[in-house]
């Protein structure tokens, strides 16, 4: 060989053993990750989402980047993620409302979350909380009630989307209590509480994370929460069982997913991150600022709570006969 010929191909040879790896070949994670939230800003699982991203991000050396997705009661951001490539690098942030009452509510849903999808671990859970317009001429559950009973269909409630627990729970609240009161559906209650200050809705249920702002700043009237013992958040706020409505209770749980044909090595990774993240002390004190209990926990013990909590929401739908929307 001459060489000019030689002396190339050893730069070749050089460049080759130098080049960067392609990213399946290197430890996970290589790149940043994206993390789909299926609600808009402002929600509780955007608020929980972030708090969670930020921490992984630390433990991992790599982004993770929050992808607002809203829509469809969190089912656009839910079908992203079940299409997106099971590397890895796309998860979702999601809740009951998208892989427990979603599908139940619409046999047509875009996807089937024991086959479309990895449950990678059970960040959180928080309750609802009831909370009423300051327009509104009522101040406890009862004066709710009967105000609701006196006027048949001319109050309302909105919610985060056709389907979500905000919504559920509204309709918990109808059948416990004998009334008819008009859902309003909203693109995530971010949007919904707006209205809700300015008296445009009579009332939601709002998810205690992000609606604790909104009664600290007096902007709306907090009449109960939906879980059997009263909040150190909001000691003040009776149970809505001890308010009048025994044994009503709603909580949400939070929860990161990931594609289905995810790598196990990759799941597993991920679970560990996300188990170190709850239970780390800063995450814990954030959350619990925020009214949320972390859980954590393996993949499987996570795959039983949505079993059961779509069996329980399943029910309710039937017997409140709701339809998709």
């Amino acid at each position: 060989m001459k060489p000019l010929s030689i002396l190339a191909c050893s730069v070749c040879a050089v460049l080759a053993t130098s080049a960067p790896l392609p990213a399946a070949s290197q430890p996970y994670p290589a790149k940043p990750v994206r993390m789909i939230i299926p609600f808009p800003p402002g929600g509780a699982t955007d608020i929980l989402g972030r708090v969670l991203a930020q921490k992984l991000s630390e433990q991992l050396g790599q982004s993770v980047v929050i992808d607002n997705r809203p829509g469809a009661g969190g089912g656009i951001g839910t079908e992203l993620t079940a299409k997106a490539p099971p590397d890895g690098y796309t998860i979702q942030m999601a809740t009951v409302s998208t892989h427990s009452i979603g599908p139940a509510l619409n046999p047509k849903t875009p996807y089937d979350v024991k086959r479309d999808f990895v449950p990678i671990a059970h960040v959180a859970d928080a309750t609802n909380i009831l909370i009423t317009s300051p327009t509104l001429p009522v101040s406890t559950l009862k004066e709710l009630i009967a105000h609701a009973r006196a006027n048949p269909g001319r109050l309302n409630f909105s919610s985060s989307g056709n389907g979500t627990i905000v919504h559920m729970t509204g309709e918990m609240f109808k059948m416990a209590t004998g009334t008819f009161i008009v859902h309003i559906p909203y693109r995530g209650t971010a949007l919904a509480i707006p209205d809700l200050i300015a008296g445009q809705v009579a009332f939601m249920f709002e998810n205690i994370a992000s609606g604790l702002p909104h009664i600290k700043s007096g902007k709306v009237r907090a009449l109960g929460i939906s879980q059997l013992k009263r909040s150190p958040l909001v000691p003040d706020i009776p149970t809505m069982d001890e308010a009048g409505l025994k044994g009503f209770e709603s909580n949400t749980y939070f929860g990161v997913f990931a594609p289905a044909g995810t790598p196990p090595a990759v799941a597993q990774r991920l679970n560990a991150e996300i188990n170190k993240a709850v239970e780390s002390t800063d995450v814990r004190g954030r959350f619990a600022a925020l009214g949320a209990e972390p859980v954590g926990g393996t993949s499987e013990q996570f795959a039983r709570v949505i079993e059961r909590e779509t069996v329980k929401y399943a029910a309710v739908i039937k017997r409140a006969g709701i339809k998709p929307e």
